[in-house]
C-alpha cells in the first residue's frame, strides 16, 4: 500500500489575495511543470486559490484531467489584519505551532487541513497537489521536524515536492530544479 504525491507551490502571482492571477512568468512557468512531468497521475487537486488552478492548467490540459479544487489546500491565513511585521510574526509560528492572531489560523490547524487531504487519498495512486508556500512548509515540517522558517523562506515559485507513503512511513524530496 503506497501513495505517490507531487506537492506543487503554486507559481509566480500578482498578489497573495485568492484572486491574483499568475504573471506572465508565472504562465511560463506552469507550461514548464507541465512538460516537467512525463507520467499522467490519477488526480490533480488544487487549491480554489486562482494562482494555484492556473499553475497545473497545462498539467490538465496535457492529460485532459480535471482540476479538482478543494478548500484545505488554500493558503493558511495568518491573520485577518495588516500585520506590518508579517515576516517575523510568521516566523514565530514555525516555533509556537498554536500561536494564532487575530483571524488566522495556528500552524497546527493548518497543518490539519493539508494532511486531511493526504490521508483521503487512496492507497496506489498518484497525485498531484497545487497549493501555497505556507502551507507546503507546513507539511514539509509536519514530515520532516527539521524543516523550518528558513525552509520556507528558500521555496521557490513555483517548487514541487515528491511524497512518497508506504507502509506507513513518509519521505519527502524536493524534485524541482531552480
Amino acid at each position: 500500500m503506497s501513495k505517490l504525491i507531487y506537492v506543487i507551490r503554486h507559481c509566480k502571482a500578482e498578489g497573495q489575495e485568492p484572486e491574483a492571477p499568475l504573471t506572465e512568468q508565472g504562465k511560463l512557468q506552469a507550461n514548464q511543470l507541465a512538460d516537467f512531468f512525463n507520467k499522467r497521475p490519477d488526480r490533480i487537486i488544487s487549491s480554489p486559490f486562482i494562482r494555484a488552478q492556473q499553475s497545473v492548467d497545462p498539467l490538465a490540459s496535457k492529460w485532459d484531467m480535471e482540476i479538482e479544487t478543494d478548500p484545505r489546500l488554500a493558503e493558511r491565513v495568518l491573520s485577518k489584519e495588516n500585520l506590518s511585521d508579517w515576516f517575523e510574526k510568521l516566523r514565530i509560528t514555525f516555533e509556537d505551532l498554536e500561536l494564532t492572531y487575530p483571524g488566522g489560523e495556528s500552524s497546527n490547524k493548518a497543518t490539519q487541513r493539508i494532511v486531511s487531504v493526504i490521508e483521503e487519498l487512496e492507497d496506489d495512486t498518484s497525485t498531484i497537489l497545487a497549493t501555497h508556500g505556507n502551507l507546503l512548509s507546513l507539511l514539509l515540517m509536519y514530515i520532516d521536524p527539521n524543516y523550518g522558517f528558513e525552509d520556507w523562506n528558500s521555496l521557490t515559485n513555483p517548487d514541487v515536492f515528491e511524497l512518497n507513503i508506504a507502509n506507513g512511513k513518509a519521505t519527502i524530496h524536493r524534485i524541482w530544479e531552480k
